[in-house]
């Protein structure tokens, strides 16, 4: 296919088309941006709900991604998995809505209860009647793992004590957030050498740093406004977001080419699905939430 040349192209409005396209974008966004708010800031009722739901969704998502193309997708296999992949969120949730001192007992019942669940996938498979009973259990487990624990682990930084501040979480959600669109933002401009191009062709050394950068600038930002934690303790937090949250990308972008999908799910117009839009954080999570709780 040939290209028309730079000099010769038609100059005139953009087409109606990609006029559209950017609205769809941007009138998601403001949405998806006002429900975060929302969520966050509303009290620890609204943070958890609004977590369980991001939750179920991005594991709804990927074992639509990986059971579509390895095995196959059910209803009950589905709603199995969204339901042991929330479980570590669930149980970590009704630790801190608790008083203080109900934490042993807690721990006790819940490695009681916990294991006999996980069987359950075991239980279906054997009836289900599927070629790759095995391989189903080992997509439900990992939901559990790759997705279910992290979110599990946003209590953890929200909560400390019977107090609650959900400051800390809109700060990493902030710094993953523009530590991804510094990335594209330079690295559409000033992109030259590619980073990953086997995972990822259009990521580029240039945006890598240039995202780098913004998150930095956005950490010291955001530590002189909330008043949140120490400068020295948000330059580490951006750290982590620099370096696991892009690899969070890639892996996930592994992860939709194993399975040969450009997007995670089409929830979300212009952006694709919930589990791109959060696919950096889950990756920072588990080293952010280690550092927060050794500092404290």
């Amino acid at each position: 296919m040939q290209h028309t040349p730079q000099s010769v192209r038609p100059k005139g409005p953009p087409p109606a088309n990609h006029v559209s396209a950017l609205v769809r974008r941007a009138s998601t966004a403001v949405i998806f941006v006002l429900v975060m708010l929302a969520g966050l800031f509303g009290g620890r009722y609204s943070f958890i709900c609004l977590f369980a739901i991001i939750t179920a969704l991005c594991l709804w998502e990927y074992l639509s991604m990986v059971l579509n193309r390895y095995t196959r997708r059910d209803f009950t296999r589905m709603v199995l998995g969204v339901g042991f992949g929330l479980t570590p969120f669930v149980l970590a949730s009704i630790l801190h809505m608790k008083p203080m001192g109900f934490g042993d007992q807690f721990i006790i019942i819940t490695s009681v209860l916990f294991f006999p669940f996980i069987f359950l996938a075991f239980v279906y498979e054997l009836f289900s009647g599927s070629a790759r009973p095995f391989q189903n259990v080992s997509f439900i487990v990992l939901g559990m793992v790759y997705i279910g624990a992290p979110f599990a682990l946003l209590g953890f930084i929200a909560f400390e004590g019977d107090k609650f501040n959900s400051w800390i979480v809109f700060g990493l959600l902030l710094l993953t957030w523009m530590n991804d669109t510094g990335a594209y933002l330079v690295g559409s401009n000033f992109g030259r050498r590619m980073l990953f191009p086997r995972i990822s062709p259009k990521k580029t050394w240039e945006g890598t740093i240039g995202g780098v950068v913004i998150t930095f600038i956005t950490a010291a930002s955001f530590c002189a406004f909330s008043g949140e934690l120490r400068l020295f303790d948000w330059m580490v937090l951006a750290a982590f977001v620099s370096v696991f949250g892009t690899l969070g990308d890639l892996v996930e972008s592994m992860l939709k080419r194993s399975v040969g999908v450009k997007d995670s799910g089409n929830l979300l117009p212009g952006h694709g699905g919930v589990l791109d839009r959060f696919d950096a954080f889950i990756f920072v999570l588990p080293f952010a939430a280690a550092y927060l709780l050794s500092i404290r």
